[in-house]
């Protein structure tokens, strides 16, 4: 199932793509990522803040990487307590220019196992919810308004 939600946000291709880009910047744009650790040029660790209040960690790996258009990561889910709710998850985002700015797409592409696949119009709200949170993370970031 995948999400996908675009915004022009009031920013140069080139100052939103190094915001996407970097992890280190993830927790100013993110929902819930506290801090990111073990940053590499293949992937990273971020830090969430669960709904209940507690630390979770999940592992990326970038899959693709063509600036300043498109970053692509996916999370590793085998071995790992996301195993049970995931068999992917990832992020695209996209960059193109547009009057006024940068035209971003954020899409959230991911299979799930159990409840999820019965009850899909809670997962497609929850992603929509979730992009929309990062697009106004992001848009704070790059707009210069926080």
């Amino acid at each position: 199932m995948t999400g996908r939600r675009t915004r022009v946000l009031a920013a140069p291709r080139e100052r939103v793509w190094c915001v996407v880009a970097d992890p280190w910047h993830e927790p100013r744009w993110w929902p819930r990522v506290e801090r990111v650790e073990a940053v590499s040029p293949q992937g990273w660790t971020s830090v969430l803040r669960s709904r209940r209040d507690t630390l979770v960690r999940v592992d990326w790996v970038v899959e693709a990487s063509r600036r300043p258009a498109e970053r692509r990561w996916a999370q590793e889910v085998a071995g790992t307590a996301f195993e049970r709710i995931f068999t992917r998850n990832a992020v695209r985002v996209g960059l193109e220019p547009a009057p006024g700015g940068t035209a971003v797409s954020l899409e959230l592409d991911q299979d799930v196992r159990g409840w999820a696949r019965v009850a899909p119009f809670i997962l497609r709200r929850a992603m929509r919810r979730q992009l929309d949170l990062a697009l106004d993370g992001l848009a704070e970031a790059v707009e210069g308004r926080g």
